[in-house]
């Protein structure tokens, strides 16, 4: 666990180093593409990752880099900044704090953290070897129905008792995940920054260069979306689990473990010149 101070601001980050792993004909092969981690909104922070693919990927040689995003988990938690240009700005800047800004990461995000996965890539596509995007919105419907959400979860959260009552019942990391959510809902710009983002355009997805994996539930009501960002980028596979809906990232975390190990080794290939098959 370290904090790191990045674009004036404190961020909580977890780095985990590549295993040394041997190539198939026996010699010491080099470490893959550092994989970065994005999670979603307001109640999720790193550790949604960490156990299920952090772990198993610097296991097989990438080094893996978890933290929690500017005002989520234990990152300092300003009140205005939370649109995507500062959260991209937040992203490189860690990254050269922490001294990776010499070769291009893999960006994994998961729902929220997708989207600001794709502008990244969009807005540094000098830094960015690949993609995994996890259930991202992308589509406007999906800005407004947020919005709304978190509109009225702020109003339910406003002066509430519920996180002392919780404290009360020895609840302590519901009673802090409701402390935080109440923070970052009713002290902070962030539904308005999101309110007020932009969409992407299928000429935005025709930018992305780099490979890219969406996955998505049957269910999951950003499947259309997800597969309009499939048809305009040029080297992007979709893939949709049966049965599920927006929350892959808990109900599958198996079967994403081994396409990410996958396709992680596959951006590592492309970034050498070797051929993804």
């Amino acid at each position: 666990m370290a904090e790191i101070l990045a674009n004036a601001l404190r961020f909580h980050v977890q780095r985990l180093p590549a295993a040394e792993v041997p190539a198939s004909d026996g010699t010491e092969a080099g470490p893959g593409a550092p994989v970065v981690f994005l999670h979603g909104l307001v109640v999720d922070n790193l550790s949604s990752f960490y156990c299920p693919l952090a772990v198993p990927l610097a296991r097989a040689g990438h080094e893996a880099v978890l933290y929690d995003l500017r005002g989520h988990g234990f990152s300092e938690r300003p009140p205005s900044g939370y649109d995507s240009r500062s959260a991209v700005r937040d992203l490189f800047a860690l990254l050269s704090a922490l001294g990776l800004d010499a070769r291009p990461v893999h960006l994994v995000g998961n729902s929220y953290g997708g989207t600001l996965a794709l502008h990244a890539a969009l807005a540094r596509p000098d830094r960015v070897a690949g993609l995994t995007l996890l259930e991202p919105p992308l589509s406007g419907p999906w800005v407004e129905n947020m919005v709304d959400t978190l509109s009225v979860a702020a109003l339910s959260l406003e002066d509430s008792q519920v996180p002392a009552e919780l404290s009360s019942l020895r609840l302590r990391k519901a009673a802090k995940l409701t402390a935080i959510a109440d923070a970052l809902l009713n002290r902070t710009t962030l539904i308005d920054d999101i309110a007020a983002g932009r969409g992407f355009t299928p000429a935005d997805y025709a930018r992305i260069d780099c490979p890219v994996l969406v996955v998505c539930g049957e269910h999951s009501e950003l499947v259309p979306g997800a597969a309009e960002l499939a048809r305009h980028t040029p080297r992007c596979t979709l893939r949709i689990l049966p049965g599920l809906g927006h929350d892959v990232l808990k109900e599958a975390s198996g079967v994403l473990r081994e396409a990410l190990l996958a396709h992680a080794a596959a951006v590592s290939r492309a970034g050498t010149g070797a051929l993804i098959v």
